[in-house]
């Protein structure tokens, strides 16, 4: 008689719901960089200074609670020091450097299309270096993201630079090495330690950049100004710290380890219409009829990429359990 067998997918949905619940609280809190920064960059803070900071911060926040829950699980660390230094130099450090060299180039609407290509370079990679098919579905999803990207980025009259956007590529490599080392659920490392260490490697490599003139720092002690009110520059770079750095990479590998690396990746491009919005609500920068057209877009590339691995998941558990 054949053995019953545990529901395997309906215990996924819970883990799966959880996934995506923290993968919207990731790419919210990344975006709320992008206003808060322009903010300080309207009061003389270089681009290079603020995310310097904001890395900084969020690395002295994480490090002590990183540490507890490690709860003395020294051997984990040992195991994970290189994935932690390449987190921290590729996911963190490199994806921030390269795009900001990148737009010293070239335009931002074009540089953040080659980085946020990256969802696109998470299925490659997977497909051909670990046989992982990606579904029919997801290549549908993948055109309408990407379409959408375009729309929201507003790419009228750009132009192409070859150095930007090989600069911009290396801002690719670099969230596609976040995307993929966030969903390792063989590591033993907590979510809150992955973040810790990456964002400690991150700030020693970035202020490294820094010191020797790479990354041009320059600050002010100007109020920032939001929306219609005047904020204290230490207040606005405690959230950029706090939220932008410390919530936003611990829910970002939290959700990796959910979700898979394809499926984060694309629910991080939600980041980008998030962006448009908080620039909106904080900036008083209205959203076109055109990006909120791609924005729609986006969204639909997303939940038919999701319900596409979700089907496909489905079904290797359905071989699995007849087998």
């Amino acid at each position: 008689m054949k053995q019953m067998t545990p529901d395997v997918s309906a215990a996924r949905r819970p883990r799966t719901s959880a996934g995506l619940a923290l993968a919207v609280v990731s790419a919210i809190s990344f975006s709320l960089s992008g206003p808060l920064a322009g903010a300080l960059f309207d009061t003389g803070w270089s681009p290079g200074a603020v995310v310097l900071v904001r890395i900084t911060i969020g690395a002295l926040v994480l490090l002590p609670f990183g540490l507890a829950a490690l709860r003395g699980d020294w051997d984990a660390v040992r195991r994970n020091v290189r994935l932690v230094t390449l987190y921290g130099l590729l996911g963190v450090a490199a994806t921030q450097f390269c795009y900001f060299a990148a737009v010293q180039h070239m335009q931002v609407g074009p540089a953040l299309l080659v980085e946020y290509s990256a969802p696109v370079a998470v299925v490659v990679w997977l497909w051909l270096r670990h046989g992982q098919q990606p579904a029919p579905a997801t290549f549908g999803g993948i055109a309408l993201a990407l379409a959408g990207l375009v729309l929201v980025l507003d790419l009228t009259g750009a132009r192409v630079s070859l150095v930007g956007t090989a600069w911009a590529l290396g801002a690719m490599v670099g969230a596609s090495a976040y995307f993929l080392i966030n969903a390792r659920a063989d590591t033993g490392l907590p979510p809150l330690s992955l973040a810790a260490g990456g964002l400690t490697v991150g700030a020693v490599a970035l202020g490294a950049l820094a010191a020797v003139g790479l990354l041009p720092v320059t600050a002010s002690t100007a109020p920032a100004t939001l929306g219609t009110a005047a904020v204290p520059w230490w207040q606005v770079l405690a959230v950029l710290g706090l939220v932008t750095a410390g919530v936003a990479y611990v829910t970002g590998i939290a959700a990796g380890r959910r979700l898979g690396a394809r499926v984060a990746a694309f629910m991080g491009l939600l980041e980008v219409l998030s962006a448009v919005l908080l620039a909106w609500a904080l900036l008083g920068e209205l959203p076109s009829p055109v990006q909120l057209v791609g924005g729609a877009l986006v969204l639909a590339g997303v939940v038919v990429v999701q319900q596409g691995e979700a089907a496909t998941a489905r079904r290797a558990e359905a071989l699995a359990t007849s087998a």
